[in-house]
């Protein structure tokens, strides 16, 4: 039992000098401070991870800025305000983070009264390249808004309210969602939930571009009518209203932010005692011993005994039992699908989106020994050679291929057969089969120079602190490497296009076979090596979390 709403007597100590808030700034800057330590290259990932969002920051302000005095300026920026509030609360369930003063099954054991921790989580969540773009982009939206004595007080207000809400928003969800997470069962059904959201974004993300496209921003006025009222955007909102005299209808619109956030905050105080007091049914003793399981089945079962198989069983058994390594998968498959097959029903897509999906499940071999996290060590021990680092390397890699070859086959079909462009459909599979070769063999030189640790305590951090910068770093720079890889078989399909030579794009299906195929072996070659050789440190940096 925590001594978190332990009541005070008179034999408690004396309270510090230093108040809690303080020090938990301290503690998230410090924090920071020894994650770049550790080495130059996270230091760099960090300070490029800073650079970019703040020129992307800069360039939304500069684009609300003038903005301003426009018609559909409300619009815009109360649309605006809604997306980020609702990125506060998604997003930070399925992006890399990390952030140990955000973790409250830390704190258990601490004599800590519930009002003082939130106020110091609260305060020290502000602290961040997150909260610093949403910074920015709230502050461009109050510029582009605030005009005349009224707008520029409502203004004033409505920045800070703003930031409080995103953050309490955030803080909130994730609380509430720790124990599901931290369940076998209910880390399953927040797989279906998290995928749940992610299609719905991409259903939102399409609906939007039609609404622009039936006739521009007038279209999403009815919309943002609704927005001005919820509370992600109601205290932009309220600037708006202040700056046209509608003093009423701004102060209804700012007292709609402050009560959400008042629930907020207090649902979240309920969620942390709820958390740190009452008893996890998780970690109580089985009512009956765990079932031993033994020999290989599936697929795996078909491969002869061995190194290779034993991997491929290994790397399966994550993608099903793992419960962040499931959500990478079903997020992968998922959005892999959405993306061609919606445009193709939309009629206005292209049968070549369908090569996003190969894109996607090829990510998945990034940062494969993180997903061992410290269990790593057990397979350090059977690498001895790069012999042995290649084997390994190329059956975590036929794991892959068994899932996503089938896959990019089944969507590239699919989407031909929405849009009827049968004739393109070899172009399609060969530039994908390129494209997924070249994304298994930079994933693989990726795991072994820059890899990184998985968390497995918390249920929403997916990186290290310190280490996600690196981590993005890692998976743009392969991104934006495999279409290059992959140029050769995507320009000979344009050539064959374009000299109208349709009845040969079947060529294009063996040649990008084989060339892909050639690209993920050498870099199978290239990275084993580099594994074998920097061992030690693959294991330190797995091992973070």
């Amino acid at each position: 039992m925590s001594v978190l709403d332990a009541p005070v007597t008179a034999a408690a100590p004396a309270p510090p000098a230093t108040g809690l808030t303080p020090t938990f700034v301290r503690l998230k800057l410090t924090l920071l401070r020894n994650g770049l330590r550790q080495s130059s290259g996270r230091k760099a990932a960090f300070i490029a991870s800073l650079v970019f969002a703040l020129l992307v920051a800069a360039g939304q302000v500069l684009a609300l800025v003038l903005l301003r005095g426009n018609a559909n300026a409300g619009t815009v920026v109360v649309l605006l305000t809604a997306v980020v509030a609702l990125g506060w609360a998604v997003l930070p369930l399925f992006f890399p983070s990390g952030d140990d003063t955000l973790d409250p099954t830390r704190l258990v054991m601490l004599p800590l009264r519930p009002e003082p921790l939130v106020r110091a989580l609260l305060v020290s969540s502000m602290i961040g390249i997150g909260p610093l773009f949403t910074l920015c982009l709230v502050v461009g939206s109050v510029i582009a808004l605030a005009h005349g004595a009224a707008g520029t007080v409502f203004a004033v207000l409505a920045v800070p309210l703003t930031m409080l809400l995103c953050v309490a928003l955030s803080r909130a969800v994730t609380t509430a969602n720790v124990r599901l997470l931290n369940s076998r069962k209910g880390r399953d059904l927040a797989v279906l939930s998290g995928l749940v959201i992610a299609v719905g974004i991409q259903f939102v993300n399409f609906g939007a571009q039609r609404l622009g496209e039936a006739g521009g921003l007038s279209t999403l006025e009815p919309v943002a009518d609704v927005a001005r009222w919820l509370p992600g955007a109601s205290a932009i909102a309220a600037v708006d209203a202040a700056s046209r005299g509608s003093y009423g209808v701004a102060a209804a619109q700012l007292l709609v932010t402050v009560a959400a956030l008042g629930a907020l905050v207090w649902l979240w105080q309920r969620g942390l005692v709820k958390l740190m007091t009452a008893p996890d049914g998780s970690t109580l003793a089985a009512a009956a011993p765990a079932r031993e399981e033994s020999g290989r089945t599936g697929l795996s079962g078909l491969l002869p005994e061995g190194r290779t198989a034993t991997v491929v069983h290994r790397s399966l058994l994550y993608i099903a039992r793992d419960p962040k390594t499931k959500a990478a998968w079903v997020t992968a498959l998922a959005i892999g699908a959405i993306v061609p097959l919606i445009n193709a029903l939309q009629g206005t897509g292209s049968i070549y989106f369908a090569c996003f999906a190969a894109g996607m499940l090829g990510m998945q071999m990034y940062n494969q020994f993180g997903q061992d996290t410290s269990a790593f060590w057990m397979v350090a021990l059977t690498i001895s050679s790069t012999r042995d680092a290649y084997v390994e390397l190329r059956a975590r890699a036929l794991a892959l291929l068994l899932i996503t070859l089938p896959y990019t086959v089944v969507v590239c079909v699919a989407t031909a057969a929405l849009l009827g462009s049968w004739q393109a459909l070899p172009g399609v599979l060969g530039i994908s089969f390129a494209l997924l070769g070249a994304m298994l063999g930079i994933g693989a030189l990726a795991s072994a120079l820059f890899p990184y640790s998985i968390p497995q305590e918390g249920a929403f951090k997916n990186v290290a602190p310190g280490q996600g910068g690196l981590a993005w770093i890692s998976i743009l720079g392969g991104m934006l490497a495999a279409p290059v890889l992959a140029g050769p078989v995507i320009v000979l399909t344009v050539w064959l296009h374009l000299a109208d030579l349709h009845a040969a794009l079947w060529l294009v299906v063996p040649a990008g076979a084989v060339y892909g195929a050639l690209l993920g072996w050498a870099g199978l070659r290239v990275a084993a090596p580099r594994t074998a050789n920097r061992l030690p440190e693959i294991l330190s940096a797995v091992s973070k979390g």
